[in-house]
Order: C-alpha cells, then sequence, then structure tokens
C-alpha cells in the first residue's frame, strides 16, 4: 500500500504526530530529512519542510517523486480573517487554496495572475491561476469524521501568502478580495505541487491568531498545532477502519 505523506513548516507541527509513529526512523534524501514509521497498518512519512512557499514547494516535490504517496497531509497553523467564525483553536479543513498575493501592481490597482495570463497548472482540463482546488473527497472524509466525534471544523476557501497581514485592515482585504477565511505561508504550494502530479491533497490547520493588529501575546500557537495533529491523528485511524463512518 503507498505510503501517507505529512508536510508541515516546522517542527511543533509535527511533535506529536512524530511521536504517535511505531518502528520510526529518519531518513535523509534530496536534501532533506524525514520521519517513517507506521500507524496501524499504513506507511506514514512526515517531513518538516520549512517556512514559506519555495521550501513547501520544494518538500513536496522530494517526498512525492520519492515515496509516490496515496496522500498528501499539509498541517500546521494559520491565522484566521475577521468575519470568517473562526477562533484560536478551531481547525480548517481547505476545500481550495488561492495564492492570494501573486500578481502585478498596475496604475490601476493590484491585478491578479489570470490578468498577467500567467497559469500556474490546470484541472480538468481549465486553467488555473490563484486558486487551486484540494481533493473533494479527502475534505468530505474529514468532514465525515468531524461530524462522527463531534469536533468542530470548518471547510473553507484558504489563502497562502508570502506576506503576512500584520493589520486588520490587510486581512480584510484579502478576505474580502478572495472570500478567504484563513491564511498560511505554504498551504497553495503543496496544493500546487500535488495537482501537477496527480495526488490527492488534504490540509487541516489549527488557528493560531486572529488576522488583526499584530501582537504575538494573543497568539496561542501550542494550542493550534495540538488540535490540528490530534485530527490528523483521528483522520490517519479512520484509514485504518474505513467502515468507522458511512
Amino acid at each position: 500500500m503507498k505510503p501517507i505523506v505529512i508536510i508541515a513548516a516546522v517542527p511543533q507541527e509535527t511533535e506529536l504526530l512524530e511521536k504517535m509513529l511505531e518502528y520510526s526512523i529518519r531518513v535523509k534524501t534530496g536534501g532533506l530529512e524525514y520521519v517513517e514509521g507506521s500507524i496501524g497498518n499504513l506507511l506514514v512519512k512526515i517531513c518538516v519542510g520549512g517556512v514559506g512557499k519555495i521550501h513547501a514547494a520544494a518538500a513536496t516535490a522530494v517526498m512525492i517523486d520519492r515515496c509516490q504517496p496515496q496522500l498528501v497531509i499539509n498541517t500546521g497553523c494559520a491565522g484566521a480573517y475577521s468575519g470568517s467564525g473562526l477562533s484560536i483553536g478551531d481547525l480548517v479543513v481547505a476545500c481550495e487554496e488561492v495564492l492570494a498575493d501573486d500578481g502585478v501592481i498596475v496604475t490601476e490597482g493590484w491585478k491578479d495572475l489570470e490578468f498577467m495570463k500567467l497559469s500556474t497548472g490546470a484541472q480538468g482540463g481549465q486553467a488555473c491561476f490563484n486558486t487551486l482546488p484540494l481533493s473533494v473527497d479527502a475534505s468530505e472524509r474529514a468532514m465525515q469524521l468531524a461530524d462522527y466525534y463531534g469536533i468542530f471544523l470548518m471547510r473553507g476557501r484558504c489563502a497562502t501568502v508570502s506576506t503576512c497581514s500584520g493589520t486588520l485592515e490587510r486581512g480584510a482585504e484579502l478576505a474580502e478580495r478572495w472570500n478567504v477565511v484563513a491564511e498560511s505561508m505554504e498551504g497553495a504550494a503543496v496544493a500546487q505541487v500535488c495537482l501537477r502530479y496527480a495526488v490527492d491533497c488534504l490540509e487541516i490547520r489549527g488557528i493560531s491568531n486572529l488576522v488583526e493588529d499584530r501582537d504575538m501575546k494573543n497568539w496561542d500557537m501550542p494550542r493550534a498545532v495540538e488540535a490540528a495533529q490530534r485530527f490528523v491523528l483521528k483522520y490517519i485511524e479512520e484509514m485504518n477502519q474505513p467502515d468507522l463512518l458511512p
């Protein structure tokens, strides 16, 4: 059976998952290091790829090429936009990812990649620009699992940025432009590489902060990454028990 690959940006986002692996070993390949082990009957490979789109894309490409996974799970923390209905510690599963600040600034203002006629890939014969789809089946399974366990999980469109939104005004601008609920720095990059390799991608993030005028005293990253990892663990355990859900 093909393995599951888990991609995260920083070690705190995988520590709990790594502890749950049985028979784990560390492997170095393609300039990356990952942890390999089993959860139930499934082989799981966990890679801390680094912060930002470049690191995320490179790590995902290497892991897919070397491991040939059945599923890539992108996990970690995210900031929730005002009005999203998300609070610190909540979970979000991405139905789509948006390259929210990729584009060009012209005299009329900011314009997206479609304006520039720069496609980021294709899905179903249609060109993708700033918006990238993720696996419908995987996200639906996540929603069913959350409902089964009584866990609050919001499914929504998520933004990926190179420049984090450090003001309430900037967050409101992106949320309105793209109809997104949360932002990270890696999600769209992982989704884009998975799309190119035709591998299913599931993105699960815990909310560490609200997108407002930046004040890290109000953040709770440990709570966010623990919630995300515990849900990812439940998802993998459910894959070991396919009859758990209807």
